[in-house]
């Protein structure tokens, strides 16, 4: 079949992109990270970025750009020009923060344009070496004979390791007290340190230091084991009935971002996160591979939202 025969429709498509939208990218794009260096939504990012980088013929740019449990940065990426030049990677904060703040400067549902949902990945309940304690059930038994005294970080008020850590707190009837750090990266650290006793956080983020025994791990937080640690039993398994707990990591435009640039993206995303080879280097950071579609990606923060709300109007948890 002649390709001349469709010469015309293609040059009227082609016309009818808005403008900037035909020869994108030609310049860098940033890819914004609303927490510091260190947890799991920049080791993703960063993981995408260099691959991204490749197939688009244009440096895709990691902005850290930390504050407010990640709001400073969404905001930034929600008011940003819709030309595909600044996109965002975020995970559960992103709409679970209005269950927990007084304001949200930004509607997760409204403001963005899904591109992919990236990847999925379960946490660690991890200690610092010095804590005497070695399976979950014996960090519930040393916690309930010291109430208020052991303590765990998070990466801020509302992020997963907050969550994570309140819904390990309500399951099984402990007041672990929540010390709150500026990203993952930092709350990693401050355990490692022994500034405090514990933290959840994500496996691609702490793999490293476990293998360095700069941290001990107990448990894995989803119902099934990781394939990066398949060793380690789940918090279900090791003593915590019910416990479950995997986040995701995705990235988004601003809301009026032309549909071509959106799809163009998609499909580059898809080729970074599917290219064969690649599935062992995701697999041993952690992450299972999604690499869904931009609807598939709305549906899912759609029903990110509802649970989010519901679990935390439920159990009560506060941004304190």
């Amino acid at each position: 079949m002649s390709v001349a025969r469709f010469l015309p429709v293609l040059l009227a498509l082609a016309a009818a992109l808005p403008a900037g939208a035909q020869n994108y990218p030609v310049k860098a794009v940033r890819l914004v990270a609303p927490f510091p260096p260190g947890g799991s939504v920049d080791v993703v990012g960063r993981l995408v970025a260099a691959k991204l980088t490749e197939l688009l013929g244009q440096q895709v740019v990691v902005d850290n750009r930390s504050g407010a449990s990640g709001n400073i940065g969404t905001e930034m990426v929600a008011n940003s020009p819709p030309d595909g030049y600044t996109l965002i990677i975020q995970t559960i904060p992103l709409v679970a923060n209005q269950f927990l703040l007084n304001r949200v400067p930004y509607d997760a549902m409204r403001d963005f344009a899904p591109v992919s949902l990236l990847t999925s990945s379960p946490s660690l309940i991890t200690v610092h070496p010095s804590v005497p304690v070695r399976s979950v059930k014996e960090l519930i038994a040393l916690a309930r004979a010291q109430p208020g005294v052991l303590n765990y970080s998070t990466a801020g008020v509302g992020t997963n390791p907050h969550i994570a850590g309140e819904l390990f707190n309500l399951l099984a009837g402990l007041n672990i007290v929540a010390v709150h750090f500026k990203g993952g990266g930092p709350a990693d650290l401050a355990t490692i340190g022994g500034e405090v006793h514990m933290t959840f956080g994500n496996v691609s983020q702490q793999v490293g230091y476990l293998n360095s025994g700069r941290l001990r791990a107990l448990a894995v937080t989803s119902l099934k084991r990781s394939p990066a640690l398949p060793n380690l039993p789940t918090a279900a398994e090791a003593g915590l009935p019910g416990y479950e707990f995997v986040t995701w990591h995705g990235i988004l435009a601003p809301k009026a971002t032309p549909r071509p640039i959106v799809l163009l993206l998609n499909e580059q995303l898809k080729k970074v996160l599917t290219v064969p080879g690649q599935a062992q280097m995701w697999q041993e950071r952690g992450l299972d591979v999604i690499a869904s579609s931009p609807e598939e990606f709305a549906a899912h923060l759609d029903a990110e939202q509802k649970k989010w709300g519901r679990v935390i109007k439920e159990r009560g948890i506060k941004a304190e």
